[in-house]
């Protein structure tokens, strides 16, 4: 006799796999979407793969409306990812976010502030986030004196919290940033680059345009402002507007070639390099996959690659990764996470996009040894 024939769970699509649970539930997209707290127009784009499901937080709140363990969405093949609850140093940073009208008598100097600040930009640079989020409580309170060494360091802390998967901690950080920056054309720019990355990460597009957008004009420094443009092309190819998102990378490819290789006292991470790697991030979440893979492959063969910090490329290499996945390149696609291991561990370990991605390459089929063994590290280590 023969059996019946059983679909691999691991070949069905993330989406897909959501569709047909929620069906079983006897839930329309509709009362799915009201549960979820999101648009039925989500859920459909969700559903039919057009939009992507690349944070475990997400997949999680989607786990407890249909009733079940988030596993069972990601699949047999690997374990679900950690959520940024269990690195230590959220709930400090949050508490410490929650207090900022009772902070306690600066005991430095500025100046041993100022190279706090320092060694905080080098750390993020570094991808060293669990040090970090331990570091930024204290950092709050020895800089909340000097408002451009407070607005630098709400900065670091948005930009942290949108790597570990807090988008509304970081969004909250970034406005704390703008509040603190106000007067000056310069620092207001550099924390409205806080607050458009938070708002993307929120799914908020073009509120994100509007608020980098909004001083860009104001900005007389070419970083800060070469930044605020590629947060709105990165905004604009977010909402599926490809002329606007070419507009306005092409406005920050003039600026960088204007300063190819000034200082960056601003730490914005801004120049050629920053705009390649970004027409790169734009052209996946406009869909043009062959395009991200062509620009992917021709940055990382320039020069200025590898004078990047090592978090950029490692962040640059998962956005490569989902894009070859998503040509169905499994290999290539486990190769360059395992890439951005190499370059910055935490930026594969500690972000819950990367571990979610990790899951879903793992869910294809066999994998070759490195993309295991570093599923395995990633199991049984979790940060």
């Amino acid at each position: 006799m023969n059996r019946p024939h059983r679909r691999d769970h691991n070949a069905v699509p993330l989406g897909r796999r959501v569709a047909e649970l929620r069906a079983r539930r006897g839930m329309s997209q509709q009362a799915f979407a009201d549960r979820l707290g999101k648009s039925k127009s989500w859920v459909d784009k969700v559903e039919r793969g057009v939009r992507r499901l690349d944070r475990y937080s997400v997949i999680r709140e989607i786990a407890v409306v249909l009733r079940l363990d988030p596993e069972i969405l990601l699949g047999p093949r690997h374990p679900p990812p950690p959520t940024t609850a269990g690195l230590d140093g959220v709930d400090a940073v949050r508490a410490a976010l929650a207090s900022y009208h009772h902070r306690s008598e600066r005991t430095g100097t500025a100046d041993q502030a100022r190279r706090q600040v320092a060694h905080a930009w080098l750390s993020y640079q570094h991808a060293r986030y669990p040090q970090l989020l331990n570091a930024l409580p204290a950092l709050l309170d020895a800089t909340h004196g000097t408002r451009s060494l407070l607005v630098a360091t709400y900065r670091i802390t948005a930009a942290v919290l949108v790597k570990l998967g807090e988008p509304h901690l970081a969004w909250l950080a970034a406005d704390r940033a703008v509040t603190n920056a106000a007067g000056g054309p310069t620092l207001i720019g550099t924390a409205s680059i806080a607050v458009s990355a938070a708002l993307r990460a929120l799914g908020q597009h073009r509120l994100a345009l509007t608020a980098a957008l909004a001083v860009a004009d104001a900005v007389d420094d070419d970083a800060v402002r070469g930044s605020l443009f590629v947060q709105a092309g990165l905004a604009a190819a977010g909402t599926g507007d490809r002329r606007n998102t070419h507009d306005l990378l092409d406005h920050a490819a003039d600026l960088a070639d204007r300063r190819p290789s000034h200082p960056d006292p601003q730490h914005t991470g801004f120049g050629r390099s920053a705009v390649q790697l970004a027409r790169c991030l734009a052209a996946l979440h406009l869909g043009d996959l062959g395009d991200a893979i062509h620009r992917h492959e021709h940055a990382i063969r320039q020069h200025g690659w590898r004078h990047l910090p090592p978090e950029h490329r490692a962040a640059h290499l998962i956005e490569a990764a989902r894009a070859y996945l998503d040509t169905g390149d499994v290999g290539k696609a486990g190769q360059k996470l395992v890439e951005a291991d190499g370059v910055a561990p935490a930026e594969v370990r500690c972000r819950p996009t990367a571990r979610t991605l990790l899951a879903e390459i793992t869910q294809r089929g066999p994998v070759p040894a490195d993309v295991a063994r570093l599923g395995t590290v990633l199991h049984d280590r979790p940060l």
